[in-house]
């Protein structure tokens, strides 16, 4: 009887207690000279000092492609080369019509010799089913990659409700009758990563994006993790392969995992000032947009400051104000809310283009009653009872907060989080939790100064001074 793809995965998974897959990313950068012979004894250095604890091997067509014929051949050798017993999942990412799709199938599976393969599943089932026939081979389908980028696509807002991502999870739940369809969902989106898991309860994940790109191995895990404490693959690659010792790196790794599993670490080794890549290149775009400035500025107060923060300029850049909602949409993917509730008067585009991506209703507490007509308070659909996120631009002190709290909370509405996109830390956090409110930010800015400090974008007496008069506030 043929023993299908995962449920050999999960008797090695258990057996050797990891979930660690040794990504072999031979990069032109970390090769002593750019050939095929060089990529090839890269990757087998690797698999010598980690072959205990990996779960699986996942080369990178792409590296070795790069070579030609002499480059494909050196990857069929590589595979070869990998002990009996541990699964190669090839990231190739192909995607075809089903005629097609055949002569891939044939290629990765009876000429390669993998035991898995990573599709894009935008043509369809019968683009998948070449590669699902045999249950002893297994796919990886696209769901939401770990770029920036991918909200581009990955996130559009269905009709009938949900993101795209979402839908393609249960799609690969419902095409799994053969125990051999898995998803590939980034460990940089950990929201994306509990929405998967929803939708698909028992697929494995494959989830890139620790290490090198900045996503957090115990958020991604927490987040993904099925209940057994099995269904996530983590790839690490150049973590591992430029560490001093990377067989200490992988067992430091492999550690982790087995705690997180055992549910005896719960805290992110990521501080809370950490940039990941999706912040970063958010980051990026506010200074070059001028949403945030240097310099010196007469503020509302009267008080000379030397960085000035204006995010309705966000509405003249329309790309930036999309990339900032798909930042808010991954921190609502672990809240509980019917409504967004969007504070006049900068929040009020950003919070349309959240509601755009996901579908979420939008109200929005007036600055002042309405005068005529309806008398309005509340501008938009709600029903008494509902819970409702608030959604604002800025934290300062939490004062226009407390305000929207009142009027809607007045009007029936349940109010528990508050989402912004940069927390200026004065204050807001710790007075909103004093009265029993959770504030949630995309950025902080001790987070901002120190990323553009390290990045050289700002000069380092520039920031000092923003620090120092933070300090004094």
């Amino acid at each position: 009887m043929m023993t299908n793809f995962f449920t050999s995965l999960d008797e090695r998974a258990r057996r050797i207690g990891s979930l660690l897959c040794v990504g072999l990313d031979p990069h032109p950068a970390d090769l002593p000279e750019q050939t095929p012979a060089a990529a090839l004894e890269f990757c087998l250095n690797l698999i010598k000092v980690t072959k205990d604890l990996a779960l699986a091997y996942k080369p990178n067509a792409a590296f070795f492609e790069v070579y030609g014929a002499p480059g494909w051949a050196a990857l069929g050798e590589l595979i070869a080369s990998v002990p009996e017993g541990i699964p190669v999942i090839l990231d190739a990412k192909r995607g075809d019509i089903s005629s097609t799709a055949d002569a891939y199938a044939r290629s990765v599976f009876e000429n390669l010799q993998a035991d898995a393969v990573t599709l894009n599943p935008y043509l369809g089932r019968d683009s998948i089913e070449p590669f699902i026939a045999n249950p002893e081979r297994g796919v990886f389908l696209l769901c939401k990659t770990s770029n920036p980028g991918s909200a581009d696509i990955q996130d559009l807002q269905l009709a009938k409700g949900g993101l795209l991502y979402e839908q393609v999870a249960r799609l690969a739940q419902s095409w799994n009758t053969r125990g051999n369809v898995g998803l590939v969902v980034g460990a940089t989106h950990p929201s994306a990563l509990r929405r998967a898991r929803e939708a698909a309860p028992d697929l494995w994940i494959l989830a890139p994006g620790v290490g090198a790109q900045g996503g957090d191995l115990i958020t991604a895990l927490q987040a993904g993790i099925r209940r057994d404490g099995l269904g996530m693959l983590v790839p690490v690659s150049r973590a591992l392969s430029r560490a001093g010792d990377p067989h200490q790196k992988a067992l430091e790794l492999v550690e982790v995992m087995r705690k997180v599993q055992a549910g005896t670490i719960t805290k992110p080794l990521k501080t809370p000032d950490e940039l990941t890549p999706a912040q970063a290149s958010l980051a990026e775009g506010l200074l070059q947009t001028g949403c945030v400035r240097f310099g010196l500025f007469t503020l509302k107060s009267g008080i000379q400051s030397p960085i000035y923060i204006d995010l309705r300029n966000l509405v003249s850049h329309p790309a930036l104000l999309a990339e900032a909602a798909g930042a808010y949409v991954e921190l609502l993917g672990s809240l509980e809310f019917k409504r967004l509730a969007a504070l006049p008067y900068a929040a009020l585009p950003i919070a349309t283009a959240i509601s755009l991506q996901t579908g979420y209703p939008l109200i929005y507490p007036r600055k002042e009653v309405k005068a005529y007509g309806t008398k309005a308070e509340i501008e938009g659909e709600f029903f008494a009872g509902e819970r409702v996120v608030i959604i604002d631009d800025l934290a300062t002190t939490g004062g226009s907060k407390f305000e929207a709290i009142e009027k809607l909370t007045d009007a029936g509405l349940v109010v528990k989080d508050v989402v912004v996109l940069i927390d200026r830390q004065s204050g807001a956090a710790e007075a909103l939790a004093g009265a029993g409110y959770c504030m949630h930010s995309v950025l902080t800015l001790t987070g901002l100064l120190n990323h553009w400090e390290e990045t050289g974008r700002i000069p380092a007496a520039q920031i000092e001074a923003v620090r120092d008069f933070l300090g004094g506030q």
